[in-house]
């Protein structure tokens, strides 16, 4: 049997978010494996109580003896946000350049792992050795310092996997898109193309850094009072680009938010903002006049516990707005984000806040390529196929339309699971699944999405809960009134209510031998029936219900 050259994505395809790669090559059954990135989504409103959502290792678990490393392209946390999750299952080497080591060695610090006998640090620009794979690091620009696309030598042919990245000629902080090397890569020959699709439906170039910087230092400029920035803590270079305004128009700056300290001090320890002015203490800031202090926090996408939130309820024990201040938002808005956002701009507005955002100022460039990013990137690698990832469906359907006008030889749309046979073979193709999913934090447990206490919890968030407590003294009589309790029933007269369901319960229970412990599973089970039936009828609600049976 000859080698194959394997592309499994587990997250990622089909979503933005929770990205996990898998390569494989050997014969098969015999293959050796290596992970790119191990990321996170966030969840929706759809999933109550669950905040963190990331791939279904499984199918990996199961190879684990054959499994090389993790390699990382980058920090943002769908790219490594699930890494503490899922490594402990694994136990296997993790690669990175040095700013993505601090983060995500942070991660391990908080669940007391200790991570750093298998944290190797990979220079910028440098390969690493896992044969029969050779990985080489390429420098990116993007929306986070040290983006990287790794070009994946194997005896079958060569893969780019571009991670998230834009070209940006004038990032401000950290080097320029290795352009350079891109084009050597693609001149030695470029089997497939593992790319990003999210800006595929955006024209013209994505924008640079440096034009938002002069377009800040300007809106910042007219500004008279205090001025409260929100933008993505990850976002180094905006990070920069707020303390370089400050100091341009005399102001102070302080951090707010325990991400954007974490940050700070990550980008601090790698070299980084090493020329910017020092933030000043929360407490300190208070002290001075409006129009002297800038505030750079988290929430910009109205995250109800991020920094802006608790400002703009005047929650923050340290930050207090008032009229004719400003606020920047600094960041894109996520599509989902919209509906809490724009309630988050309104509460702002009436209280005599300017709000300033991409809407109506140019305050924030995409990390992502749009079509005249990704031209120059087909053209400097000429890949002989393209497989998008990093997008929904219309995103990565319309960007296989793309490389089509580029002139791409092939192109393999895929999905969560697919397993795409890149070599040998006439061309690559999706040739088999494999077991793909999602698994949810709930709490400080991961749970399968099918899991009973996320069904429960949507039940409960819908439906309500009631609760009956049924006396049986020593007779086996029914002692005096059934007790309950209920919540989330849009119950408007209360007594009336509970008077005509404690008197079905009462009738219901009596045409049983209470006496008889035998029965009391069929007990509890017809005033479940009774008191949903009930429920339904008077308030068009069947709540979770909990029967107990207390002898006295």
């Amino acid at each position: 049997m000859k080698e194959e050259l394997l592309f499994c994505p587990l997250g990622g395809s089909g979503e933005i978010g929770m990205n996990m790669n898998l390569f494989a090559y050997g014969k098969p059954g015999l293959q050796k494996w290596i992970i790119v990135d191990i990321g996170v989504t966030f969840a929706d409103d759809t999933v109550p109580g669950i905040d963190l959502i990331y791939p279904d290792p499984g199918f990996i678990l199961d190879k684990k003896d054959d499994l090389l490393g993790i390699i990382l392209t980058h920090a943002h946390e769908d790219h490594i946000g699930a890494i503490a999750h899922i490594w402990p299952k694994l136990k296997c080497k993790i690669y990175a350049t040095p700013f993505t080591a601090v983060l995500i060695s942070e991660k391990f610090k908080e669940k007391k792992i200790d991570i750093l006998p298998f944290l190797k640090i990979v220079e910028l620009n440098s390969s690493l050795e896992l044969a029969p794979f050779k990985i080489e690091f390429i420098t990116l620009t993007h929306s986070i310092l040290e983006p990287n696309g790794l070009r994946i030598q194997t005896p079958a042919g060569n893969i780019l996997h571009t991670g998230d990245w834009k070209v940006d000629p004038n990032p401000l902080i950290g080097a320029d898109i290795n352009s350079k090397r891109l084009k050597e890569i693609g001149e030695d020959g470029v089997l497939a193309m593992i790319c990003d699709s999210t800006n595929v439906f955006s024209h013209g170039k994505s924008g640079s850094e440096g034009d938002v910087r002069k377009s800040l230092i300007n809106i910042m400029g007219r500004l008279k009072k205090k001025i409260i920035v929100t933008s993505f803590a990850s976002n180094v270079a905006r990070m920069e680009t707020v303390f370089h305004c400050a100091k341009q128009t005399g102001r102070n700056i302080s951090l707010v938010g325990r991400s954007m300290h974490r940050i700070f001090k990550a980008a601090r320890k790698c070299g980084y903002l090493k020329d910017v002015i020092d933030p000043i203490d929360l407490r300190e800031a208070k002290n001075l006049s409006r129009h002297k202090i800038v505030y750079l926090c988290t929430g910009s996408q109205g995250e109800p516990l991020g920094a802006m939130m608790r400002i703009a309820k005047f929650t923050h024990p340290d930050v207090i707005i008032e009229k004719g201040d400003a606020v920047i938002f600094s960041s894109k808005i996520i599509p989902g984000n919209e509906k809490k956002l724009y309630k988050l701009h309104n509460q702002l507005v009436k209280e005599g806040v300017e709000v300033i955002s991409e809407e109506n100022e140019f305050v924030h460039v995409s990390g992502h390529p749009n079509r005249e990013d990704l031209k120059e990137m087909y053209n400097w690698v000429n890949p002989k196929c393209i497989i998008p990832v990093h997008g929904e469906h219309r995103h990565m359907i319309e960007h296989i339309n793309f490389a089509r006008e580029m002139q791409v030889p092939e192109t393999v749309l895929v999905e969560n699971g697919d397993i795409v046979k890149l070599s040998p073979g006439p061309k690559p193709e999706v040739y088999d699944r494999a077991p793909s999913g999602k698994l949810f934090v709930d709490g400080n447990i991961s749970v399968d999405e099918d899991a009973k206490s996320i069904k429960e919890r949507k039940n409960l968030s819908v439906n309500g809960f009631l609760d009956v407590t049924i006396l049986i003294n020593s007779n086996g009589n029914i002692h005096d009134k059934p007790i309950l309790t209920f919540f989330g029933l849009p119950v408007i007269e209360n007594d009336e209510f509970k008077y005509g369901l404690e008197e079905e319960i009462d009738k219901t229970a009596r045409t049983f031998s209470l006496g008889n412990k035998k029965q009391e599973i069929n007990i509890i089970d017809t005033i479940k029936v009774v008191c949903k039936k009930y429920s339904k009828e008077k308030t068009g609600k069947k709540p979770i219900t909990n029967v107990n049976l207390v002898r006295i």
